[in-house]
């Protein structure tokens, strides 16, 4: 019976034993390791993206103030055009027509006044007649009374008209108005960039005038209307740089400015967007109308600052380390701000070391260190790659049957 006890102590201690060495030959986690990044200095570029469209600066669609057939059509697509030059005729035989009749009618309401001045003037000389006789009691007072109530009439009857002559010119004149009209002229210098009648095609006038051209007065300069989201809309300010590319020249950036943000919100499926117009030189006239432009504005940009990667300002260990020193975590002296962004350093003992941070402006890789124990060169950590499971041994471990 002791002989079997000291052998089962024996072959505890040897189970012990060989455990504790594929503990330490095996099971033994290595240390984790990271992966660092140098906080170096340089140029830091804070951007918005948006979308939009290019469109001339000023773009007149040109409609017709008169109902007809288009008769006559003298530009076409890409046609340059000056200010007053015709560009359409409707056809004007109706109005011309309208003319002739206003202007006859004019010129009758001339003869009614001249004939009306004649009858004012024999009433006159028949009231002065009669009071020269009524003067010699030849006449009976009543005679001198027609003759004053004649002579007020035709005073009343050049007055009626000389009215209508007025009424009948401002009717020549509309008629005269509208056969100018139906010469249709560009209102701007410009290129004809749509046309969308064709001779022969009627025309109607309406609460609603049909467009029939379209003009941009001057494609050298023109502008994006860009749809910028609400979270963004506070950094965009007139004056700030763009750039964009189009499709049409995907290796070509071009160059623009903001001119204009508008306040008036525009709504889409409960999304609210502004829009951020911004001007562009087109000089060489490579950019169209219409083409969809991919804008990048520079809302903020700092020069020559520390630059610490944004994936150190993500990283967080996992894998407690030892205790730090409150000096460690403490913000410099000359901080008036809390630092409530944390970064790490590896310490001596090869540990993540927390330092406490105060950043400015950012771009998609970089934000800009406005505070922190943190020097040009120091390498902080982006990313822990992790430490070596242990081994697990294959089929148990057994030990020797008693």
């Amino acid at each position: 019976m002791r002989k079997k006890l000291i052998l089962a102590g024996s072959s505890l201690l040897l189970l012990s034993v060989a455990g504790l060495g594929w503990y330490l030959a095996f099971g033994r986690p290595e240390p984790p390791t990271y992966k660092t990044a140098l906080v170096r200095r340089g140029d830091i570029v804070s951007t918005v993206s948006a979308t939009g469209s290019l469109a001339a600066v000023v773009n007149v669609q040109v409609g017709t103030q008169v109902s007809g057939t288009i008769r006559k059509i003298f530009v076409d697509y890409n046609s340059l055009v000056k200010k007053g030059q015709p560009i359409a005729q409707i056809d004007p035989a109706i109005f011309e027509a309208q003319v002739e009749q206003a202007q006859g009618n004019y010129q009758a309401a001339l003869a009614n006044v001249d004939k009306a001045k004649v009858t004012v003037a024999d009433s006159k000389r028949t009231l002065g007649r009669n009071r020269q006789l009524i003067a010699g009691d030849f006449i009976p007072r009543s005679d001198l009374d027609t003759a004053q109530t004649a002579y007020d009439g035709a005073l009343a009857a050049q007055k009626a008209a000389e009215a209508a002559v007025i009424q009948t010119r401002g009717a020549l004149n509309q008629a005269q108005t509208n056969l100018a009209y139906s010469t249709i002229r560009s209102p701007v210098d410009g290129i004809v960039v749509s046309r969308n009648v064709d001779v022969g095609q009627t025309v109607a006038a309406s609460f609603q005038t049909p467009t029939l051209f379209n003009i941009a007065q001057d494609l050298t300069r023109m502008e994006i209307d860009t749809s910028v989201d609400e979270a963004d809309i506070s950094r965009v300010k007139e004056g700030q740089s763009a750039v964009f590319t189009v499709d049409s020249y995907p290796e070509t950036r071009f160059e623009g400015k903001v001119t204009q943000v508008r306040s008036s919100p525009v709504v889409n499926q409960n999304v609210v967007t502004y829009v951020v117009v911004v001007g562009v030189d087109n000089r060489d006239l490579k950019l169209k109308p219409g083409m969809t432009a991919n804008v990048t504005l520079e809302v903020a940009r700092r020069d020559g600052v520390l630059k610490l990667p944004s994936a150190a300002l993500r990283f967080k260990p996992k894998t407690p380390g030892p205790p730090q020193a409150a000096s460690a975590s403490q913000p410099p002296a000359r901080s008036k701000a809390p630092l409530v962004r944390r970064v790490y350093l590896l310490g001596a003992d090869g540990q993540p070391r927390p330092v406490p941070v105060r950043t400015g402006i950012g771009d998609d890789t970089h934000l800009e260190l406005l505070e922190g124990d943190i020097k040009e060169g120091d390498a902080v950590i982006v990313e822990q790659v992790g430490a070596k499971k242990p081994v697990r041994a294959v089929g148990g471990m057994h030990g020797p049957r008693l």
